[in-house]
């Protein structure tokens, strides 16, 4: 596993710690910025030197950035060792808008990478259709395997005595709709004032905080900072996903496994999460449309807990591990047929 050095907590400690102890290939940590920057070079220099080294089967990169370092890295492992190069959106450039400069810039980029790739998994089809008319149809093969939770996520979770009504839980992006969280709550705190935990960091926090100010929530919204799922999870009664884009949130399916009562936006694949349970997805960016949903939450949460629980038992049947790890590997050797340069008397045998 290749991922960024930024960042440093007990938990990531922790993490890290099991990672090492389970891959057999290590664990290295490069500085991995999200704008494009001039380190960018050195670090997919060093993600080929490494993937030479260890002479991979294949090179997966995940997301746009992990997408770009594995392909440029990959040119000429991919003649030389027959490495099969693997790439997944996670949302990324499929968010931005070709009417932009930025966004004309990151699709164009895309698309000079998409020659240098063998295999496509989009984790939901949202994901796929939006490569498909933002990029064009993927030069190689291409599958859509969805995300999935370990049988262990799949509890209900217990509140503490001071739960909060709302908890948001995410980057404290713009793009991520904490503004509207917060203007919908204070568009009927003077009705059905609720309360609310806002559990995260990122590069828009300040503005967040400024805001809550202004809109008179302080005694309201608590910035907790980031913390895992299942710790924020106990200090609230419902998880809200305001988003305005999404791709296929795992924070979704983490509440969903809780039985965790849902708010959450028509965006990405959460529609795809949520299947065929009668759950109501809101517009992205109507403050209205949120706020009549924390309003509804608050008069008579039992509608909310009643689809909770179908919403549990619809993703454990639909989104394991299990079925995400046998789809993968089995797209690795069925479809891009790695390693099996590498085993020819196993290959002989096989055919």
């Amino acid at each position: 596993m290749v991922c960024d050095s930024h960042g440093s907590s007990d938990e990531l400690a922790v993490a890290f710690s099991r990672l090492e102890d389970n891959c057999a290939l290590g664990v290295t940590r490069l500085p991995m910025t999200r704008q494009v920057g001039l380190n960018d070079w050195h670090t997919y220099r060093r993600i080929a030197k490494l993937a030479r080294k260890l002479d991979i089967d294949v090179l997966h990169g995940h997301g746009a950035k992990g997408g770009a370092y594995a392909r440029l890295a990959g040119r000429k492992l991919r003649q030389r060792r027959g490495t099969k190069v693997v790439y997944t959106p996670h949302g990324g450039a499929l968010h931005y808008s070709p009417s932009t400069l930025s966004g004309r810039l990151y699709l164009a980029a895309e698309r000079k990478l998409a020659p240098l790739t063998d295999g496509m998994i989009f984790e939901s089809l949202y994901a796929a259709n939006s490569y498909g008319e933002l990029i064009g149809p993927p030069p190689c093969p291409a599958r859509v395997i969805y995300n999935g939770l370990y049988r262990h996520e799949f509890y209900e979770s217990l509140l503490a005595d001071d739960a909060a009504d709302f908890v948001f839980i995410g980057e404290l992006r713009k793009l991520k709709g904490v503004d509207v969280f917060l203007e919908a709550l204070a568009a009927h705190q003077t009705i059905f004032p609720g309360r609310a935990i806002v559990v995260g960091s990122g590069p828009d926090e300040k503005y967040f905080k400024r805001m809550a100010r202004k809109l008179g929530l302080t005694s309201r919204v608590t910035f907790s900072g980031p913390q895992p799922a299942r710790t924020a999870f106990v200090r609230a009664r419902c998880v809200v996903v305001p988003s305005r884009a999404e791709s296929f949130p795992y924070i979704v399916l983490e509440a969903a496994a809780a039985q965790m009562p849902l708010i959450a936006t028509n965006v990405g694949g959460i529609p795809e999460i949520v299947g065929t349970v009668p759950m109501p997805l809101i517009p992205p960016g109507d403050v209205a449309a949120l706020a009549s949903q924390l309003r509804a939450f608050l008069a008579d949460p039992k509608p909310f807990l009643v689809r909770a629980a179908e919403l549990q038992k619809y993703v454990a049947q639909h989104f394991t591990v299990e079925e995400m790890t046998r789809e993968v590997v089995d797209f690795y050797i069925s479809d891009l047929g790695a390693g099996i340069h590498k085993l020819p008397d196993l290959a002989a045998t096989a055919s």
